[in-house]
């Protein structure tokens, strides 16, 4: 019978996990469909490749008519008249359109950061208020039962029976519990304004108490390595060095002579001159260092990547030993069965009201129980929040 109530607990609590899962993902969820700071973003890359796809067209053509009055009058009226088109070095125009498709990719990966960055918040909003519901919970029981006994107390004080001290110990501890209880209902209303405020406006309330389902969290070296390809940060690094290489390539092509033709006519004294105009340019010092300049941001780009391989890797190092470390005292409480002291409230009343202990003695075992509570309960959120931030590059 006795392990057919385990199991019965256990299937409960993988659905309670399964649906604080839904409901987490459902905050997420609606939160990368109407946070306007990722509207924004997405509009404004929107317009950037855009711009991007400017510019990779020869100019306009250009028309240009002289009449020209003679001088003496007899000499004759001159007219001239040409239109030409001027041209880049041919092989820009393609390379440019390969810059333009590299910046737009980095445009794509900017945005999954910025996607990655605000939902990371919100999950950690998240996290905060199952922390936050399960404080209040716990607060809300030991305040009814505070305020028993305080009435009990005053009670027996009035008909002769009673003690001061005891009175004026379960008064303070009913002040410092409303004083927690008020810091938080003011914390759980500060996270779901955090949450409307990231939804848009729209308002989210979230109530769960359970926290969703951890996925199994790879050994170190397959984490990092993970984190590190799936990164979008490292994608927008790389992709900067393709774009500076790419960027070069145009400069070589932009310090090449430009081109121009077109056809020029020419009319005096009823004679007509017609034929094809040309023209180069002789590039001496328009773009001087450009190239110099690109092969500097290079150089820049690929510095940029090996800086960021070296923090994000000891960066995550820190994350995962403070993972495990969480997980490790998390345990050792679950282990002691931590979690379940609301049993030792209901026994410690029941032991006070029997006479078998004294109000000292209460007061400093419910403080006890209490203080491992919480400090279970905080090593439970940030446990939870260290695992989210390992798995960010998943979000």
């Amino acid at each position: 019978m006795r392990y057919r109530s385990a199991f019965h607990i256990a299937v409960l609590l993988f659905a309670l996990q399964a649906t604080a899962q839904s409901t987490l993902d459902n905050t997420l969820s609606a939160i990368a469909k109407n946070n306007k700071t990722l509207a924004a973003n997405r509009q404004d890359w929107e317009a950037k490749k855009l711009e991007f796809n400017t510019g990779l067209t020869p100019p306009n053509p250009t028309v240009e008519y002289d009449y020209l009055f003679s001088n003496p009058a007899n000499a004759g009226n001159q007219t001239v008249f040409t239109i030409s088109q001027g041209f880049d070095f041919p092989t820009a125009y393609s390379r440019k359109k390969k810059l333009a498709d590299e910046q737009v990719k980095q445009a794509d990966f900017n945005l999954s950061s910025a996607r990655q960055d605000i939902l990371l918040q919100a999950k950690t909003a998240c996290i905060r208020l199952v922390y936050y519901n399960k404080r209040y919970t716990q607060l809300t029981r030991r305040m009814t039962d505070t305020e028993k006994m305080v009435q009990n107390f005053q009670v027996r004080l009035d008909k002769g029976d009673g003690n001061i001290l005891d009175l004026n110990k379960a008064s303070l501890q009913l002040i410092e519990l409303k004083r927690d209880y008020h810091t938080t209902v003011s914390q759980i209303n500060q996270l779901n304004y955090k949450l409307t405020e990231l939804n848009g406006g729209t308002e989210i309330v979230f109530k769960d108490t359970i926290y969703p389902l951890i996925p199994v969290i790879p050994a170190f070296e397959e984490l990092e390595k993970a984190y590190e390809e799936n990164d979008p940060n490292r994608k927008i690094l790389e992709q900067q060095k393709v774009v500076a290489e790419t960027n070069l390539a145009v400069s070589r092509s932009m310090v090449l002579p430009k081109i121009e033709v077109g056809y020029h006519y020419q009319g005096i004294l009823g004679e007509t001159y017609s034929g094809v105009h040309t023209g180069v340019s002789i590039p001496l010092w328009e773009n001087k260092n450009v190239v110099r300049q690109r092969k500097a941001e290079v150089v820049a780009a690929e510095l940029d990547i090996d800086a960021h391989k070296n923090e994000h890797f000891f960066h995550i190092k820190h994350l995962y030993e403070d993972y495990i470390n969480l997980k490790t005292t998390l345990e050792a409480y679950e282990a002691a069965k931590i979690d379940t002291s609301s049993r030792n409230r209901v026994l410690l009343n029941k032991a006070f009201a029997l006479g078998e202990i004294s109000s000292t003695e209460y007061f400093m075992e419910t403080t006890y129980f209490f203080t491992a509570l919480n400090s279970f309960l905080e090593t439970e959120r940030d446990y939870h929040e260290a695992v989210a931030t390992l798995l960010k590059y998943q979000l």
